[in-house]
Order: C-alpha cells, then sequence, then structure tokens
C-alpha cells in the first residue's frame, strides 16, 4: 500500500523518502503519522452504522491526530488553538476523524505506558467532549461563536498559546534570512537552493496567479504588501511532504520597515489519501487541482484563515500558498503524561473536533456541504450515543495494536529494501 500510494513521489525524490521512511521507523506513532494511506484501505470498506447519507458525505480533517492541533494567528489577530495541517482534508465520513485520532490516542497511551483500562478512560473522555460541543451546535445558530483562547483554556493547551504570544515575527526573520546592509535575502544551506533565472520567473509567474486566489475580503490594501523581495526553493518540510516541491516566497510585508517582511510558503499539494479509496467523481469536480482542495477545505473547516492563504499552479501542478508564521506552536505531548493532565487536553480537542465539522457546512463559504451537520451527526446517533463511544473506544484501542504490528513489518521491509525506497 505505501509504495502503490507514494511511487511518483518515491521515484522524483529517493532521497526525500529514505528520510521519510526513517522518520515513520522511529516509534508507530511516527509510523501512523506518515501512513494515512494504509488507515483508510482498511476503514474505507468497514461497515460503518453511525453516519446516515448526509454525515457520510462532510468535510473531514483527514489525518487527525492527536499531534496535528497547535495555535495560530487568526484573520480577525486573535490567537487561538485548532487543528491544522490540513493536506489530507476531503470529503467523507465524520466517523473516520473520530476513529483515526482515538487510534492515535491508543498509540500514545501505550507509548506513554498508561493501563489500557486508562487509555480506554481518555478515549471515551474525548468522544463525550466532541458530543457536548456537538450539541452546543445543535442548539445554538451561530457555528463561529466557539474557539479555544487564551481565556478560555487552561493546562498545556493555554501554555501553547502563551508561547505563541511570546514570538516575534523578527525572531523568525533573524532565523532563516539575513541582512546585507537594507536588504533582507534568504540564508543559503541545507534545505534551500537558488532557482535559475528561468525557474524564478516561472515562480513569479504562479505567484501572480495565487494573488488572484486571495479573497476580495482578505485582501491587503496596498499592493507593497505582495512585493517579492527574495525567493528560494526549499525542503524539510513534515512526514508528509517528503518529495513535495516547494519555494519560501519573501514578501515586504505592510511597509518597507525590514522587521515586517512576511515569509511565504509555496508548496505543491498532495493528493489527498482518502480520496484513493471514495467515490471522488462529484468531488474532484468541484476542483481546479489539488492546491485549490486543499485550500478551499482548510477555509472550510477552520474559522478566519491565515488572510494569506491561497492556492496556483506551477507546471500545470496545484501549489498551496501560505504564511511561515511566527504565531505556530504545536501541542508538545512530551510533557503530557499523567492521565488527569492528558484528560484536560482531551477534552478541548474533543471540541476542537466538533468545532471544525459542524463549522464546513452550510454556513460556510463553500457549498459542497449544504446541509447543519450537527444535526445529521445527531440524528445519525440518535438513542444509541452510549454505544456509538462504546464502538469508537474499541476501534481505538485494537486499531493501535494493529499500527504497532503493521510498524514492525515496516521496519523490517524498509531494512530489507522491499518497499520501493532501499534504506541505504
Amino acid at each position: 500500500m505505501l509504495t502503490d500510494a507514494f511511487a511518483p513521489l518515491m521515484k522524483a525524490d529517493p532521497v526525500a523518502f529514505r528520510v521519510k521512511f526513517r522518520k515513520m521507523a522511529a516509534d508507530p506513532f511516527a509510523f501512523y503519522r506518515g501512513s494515512a494511506c494504509l488507515f483508510y484501505a482498511d476503514v474505507t470498506p468497514l461497515d460503518d452504522p453511525w453516519v446516515n447519507e448526509e454525515c457520510a458525505r462532510i468535510w473531514i480533517h483527514g489525518d487527525l491526530h492527536a499531534e496535528n492541533f497547535g495555535t495560530y494567528l487568526n484573520s480577525s489577530g486573535r490567537l487561538v488553538f485548532d487543528i491544522n495541517d490540513f493536506d489530507e482534508a476531503y470529503i467523507g465520513h465524520y466517523t473516520w476523524d473520530l476513529m483515526r485520532f482515538c487510534a492515535s490516542l491508543g498509540l500514545l497511551g501505550w507509548q506513554k505506558a498508561l493501563p489500557e483500562a486508562e487509555v480506554r478512560r481518555l478515549i471515551g473522555r474525548y468522544l463525550r467532549a466532541y458530543l457536548a460541543q456537538l450539541n452546543h451546535y445543535v442548539s445554538k445558530d451561530d457555528d463561529e461563536d466557539y474557539a479555544l483562547r487564551l481565556d478560555n483554556t487552561t493546562g498545556p493547551v493555554h501554555e501553547a498559546l502563551m508561547e505563541a504570544r511570546l514570538m516575534r515575527r523578527a525572531d523568525l526573520l533573524s532565523a532563516i534570512t539575513v541582512r546585507d546592509g537594507v536588504e533582507r535575502t534568504f540564508q543559503e544551506g541545507p534545505g534551500t537552493r537558488r532557482l535559475t533565472k528561468a525557474e524564478q520567473d516561472k515562480v513569479l509567474a504562479s505567484f501572480a496567479g495565487y494573488l488572484e486566489s486571495i479573497p476580495e475580503s482578505k485582501r491587503f490594501d496596498r499592493d507593497l504588501f505582495y512585493e517579492v523581495v527574495d525567493l528560494v526553493g526549499s525542503s524539510g518540510f513534515g512526514i508528509g511532504s517528503a518529495g513535495l516541491p516547494a519555494y519560501s516566497v519573501l514578501v515586504e510585508g505592510t511597509s518597507q520597515a525590514l522587521d515586517n517582511d512576511v515569509v511565504l510558503s509555496m508548496k505543491q499539494a498532495n493528493i489527498p489519501a482518502v480520496s484513493r479509496f471514495v467515490d471522488r467523481g462529484q468531488v474532484e469536480r468541484y476542483f481546479e487541482h489539488e492546491g485549490h482542495r486543499t485550500v478551499i477545505s482548510q477555509r472550510a473547516l477552520q474559522v478566519h484563515t491565515d488572510p494569506l492563504l491561497g492556492y496556483t499552479t506551477f507546471d500545470g501542478t496545484g501549489y498551496v500558498v501560505s504564511e511561515v508564521s511566527p504565531y505556530e506552536v504545536d501541542l508538545d505531548w512530551s510533557g503530557i503524561s499523567e492521565p488527569s493532565d492528558i484528560a484536560s487536553v482531551v477534552d478541548l480537542l474533543g471540541r476542537a473536533t466538533a468545532k471544525v465539522h459542524c463549522a464546513s457546512d452550510e454556513d460556510s463559504d463553500q457549498d459542497l456541504v449544504d446541509f447543519q451537520v450537527e444535526e445529521s451527526i445527531a440524528a445519525a446517533i440518535k438513542g444509541r450515543r452510549r454505544e456509538f463511544t462504546e464502538a469508537m473506544v474499541e476501534f481505538g484501542i485494537s486499531y493501535a495494536a494493529t499500527v504497532r504490528e503493521d510498524h514492525r513489518l515496516f521496519v523490517e521491509a524498509f531494512r530489507e529494501g522491499r518497499i520501493g525506497v532501499s534504506a541505504t
């Protein structure tokens, strides 16, 4: 399955995939993060008694696991803790997001050596928080009034928001750029490459196309903001982006003051894992390309998205453009080990999951999902919420065990050169 999903990218950049696979070999959770295609190969054929015709086709995150949460600065200037990384977003069963998260919590609990009974309680707590927030949306007219902010969070989530608040744009710029007199340019070294004149011209043409994709409501008033100062080829993105071509673009920002410069990422969009296993007809006709799909998905799932989020094409392939923000802090699970601390976190993550599902319906700007998601899910599990929760908990525990065994098989196959990219 991994070879089938990744073969074109493996061929294009075998070195990047050796790095990706070594990261995946580190532990079962890292393997799980990089193998969404395997998850959907396993779950999409399963009978799903918890969906009806409507909630079998909602916007889903597509790669929801415990490490895909963090902070961002929304278009209103407010720091928010939310689900992040929408590269795998698509239309599908709402249960697939919940199943993927529950299994990730099962893996996390196992790696932290928690008793199985405790892990079951934590998964159940996440699900009950999800259902409680679902109830909120059923009873309220406004899907956008809930967010995890500095004023309504505690524990590790609040600490991540506080850390993000202390971040400075100047620090990000100092880390990846250099000043040459009155000009700022990208640092050269591992992970960056200078472009030929021909490639630079093509990137600039694609950048012009990106500017057309920014909604008028989110566009900055001054043309100066989008003036390109420097650009380079980039690499070194996360596990899921191995082998995908990318560029970094430095733009002027709100003024010509050097500390206002903004860094944008222009990255080739990937084919979402779930799309390999579902009927793609209606969904694919809606989008121009994968970059368009990624951006529309994020705008549907994430309220008040990055105003710089947009899409373009490069050599006929879809790309996503977004800010490399200094205010993004991922949830760090390394110091969250006690069940009481994990419980406080999963309460918030369950509510955040319900929020992205319920905000991405007829109240959002897209029209692929033109019904009230919360009402559809509530109807699908009406009178069966306890049974639903028990089934999701059981899946989380059992699939975590499957992933641990798959990880063992993967490591053996990679070491022996049997999955498409030699380990040496």
